[in-house]
C-alpha cells in the first residue's frame, strides 16, 4: 500500500492511501475516520482494482477546508481531487459523511463517476434526528468532543465488533477537532442538498446499510435505491454504522457485485 499527497488549490493537498490495479475506486470515510478505516476493503478489492482510499479534508493529513464550509465544499472538493487524479471516470464509495460525498458527485459531475455506491448513507431525515445531529455538532463546534456515545451507537456487544470499536475508538480520539467539527456540521445539515438529484443518478448505484443503523435507516436506503434509474439497496442483518469494518465479507461481496453492474447506457448500446 503506498502513501501519496496530491497537490490541490489554494495549497491544499490531499492525502491517500493506493494499492492495485485496474479500474479506478474511489473511498471516501465517514466524519471522525481516516482512511484507512477502509482497510478491509482495500485488502480484498485490491486484487482486481485499482483502489485509492483518501483522508477527507481535516482528517488525516489532509487539509481542512474553511470552518464555514457545507457538504457543497465538500463535494466540490472530491471533484477536484477526481479531476486530479487523472484516472476518467471512477467507481465512487462513500460511508457515512462520504456516502453524501460521493451521491453529490454523482448528481453534479456524472461524467467523473462510473458507479457510486453508498454505505450507511443518510436521506431525508425526520425533523428530530436533524436536530439531534445539529445539537452534537454544535457540542463540537464548542470544542466539546464525546467518544462513547457514537460507539454505543455504531457497534453491538459481538466480539467482531468490540475489535472494530477499538480501531474506530482510536481514530476519534486523534482526529482534528476543527476539522472534525466542520465536516459534522456540513455532515448534519447535507441530508437536503442533493436529495431532489437522486432522480437524475444513471450509473449503478448501490445503497447499503446495517438493518440496526438507526440513523442511515433501511427504508432510507430503499428510498434513495428506488429514485435512482440504477439502484439496488442492500441491507445487512445485525449490523450497525460501522458495517464496513464488522461485516467486510457481506460489504466486500456486495461492492464486488456493484462493480461488476453495467451503465444502462453501456446496455443498451451492446443490445443494439
Amino acid at each position: 500500500m503506498t502513501s501519496t499527497i496530491l497537490h490541490l488549490s489554494s495549497n491544499r493537498v490531499a492525502h491517500y492511501l493506493e494499492q492495485g490495479t485496474g479500474e479506478p475506486l474511489v473511498l471516501i470515510h465517514g466524519v471522525g475516520m481516516q482512511a484507512r478505516a477502509w482497510h478491509p476493503q482495500i485488502d480484498d478489492l485490491s486484487a482486481e482494482f485499482r483502489v485509492i482510499s483518501v483522508d477527507m479534508p481535516g482528517h488525516g493529513t489532509s487539509t481542512a477546508l474553511d470552518v464555514n464550509a457545507g457538504l457543497q465544499q465538500f463535494v466540490n472538493w472530491a471533484i477536484e481531487f477526481i479531476e486530479a487524479l487523472d484516472a476518467g471516470p471512477v467507481n465512487l464509495a462513500g460511508h457515512s459523511m462520504g456516502s453524501l460525498i460521493a451521491a453529490g458527485v454523482a448528481v453534479t459531475r456524472p461524467d467523473l463517476v462510473r458507479r457510486v455506491a453508498v454505505l450507511n448513507g443518510v436521506y431525508r431525515r425526520t425533523p428530530e434526528a436533524r436536530d439531534a445531529v445539529l445539537q452534537r455538532a454544535a457540542e463540537l463546534r464548542s470544542g466539546t468532543i464525546d467518544v462513547e456515545t457514537p460507539l454505543r451507537r455504531w457497534f453491538n456487544a459481538g466480539e467482531a465488533q468490540r475489535i472494530a470499536a477499538q480501531m474506530v475508538e482510536s481514530w476519534l480520539k486523534s482526529v482534528d477537532l476543527a476539522g472534525y467539527a466542520t465536516a459534522y456540521t456540513a455532515f448534519a445539515s447535507g441530508d437536503e442538498v442533493y436529495a431532489d438529484g437522486w432522480h437524475t443518478i444513471a450509473c449503478p448505484a448501490l445503497v447499503l446499510t446495517g438493518s440496526d443503523d438507526a440513523n442511515s435507516t433501511p427504508e432510507m436506503a430503499e428510498q434513495m435505491a428506488s429514485a435512482a434509474h440504477n439502484g439496488r439497496a442492500v441491507v445487512i442483518r445485525n449490523e450497525r454504522h460501522m458495517v464496513n469494518l464488522t461485516a467486510p465479507e457481506e460489504v466486500n461481496r456486495a461492492l464486488r457485485a456493484w462493480l461488476q453492474t453495467e451503465h444502462l447506457a453501456e446496455t443498451l448500446k451492446s443490445e443494439v
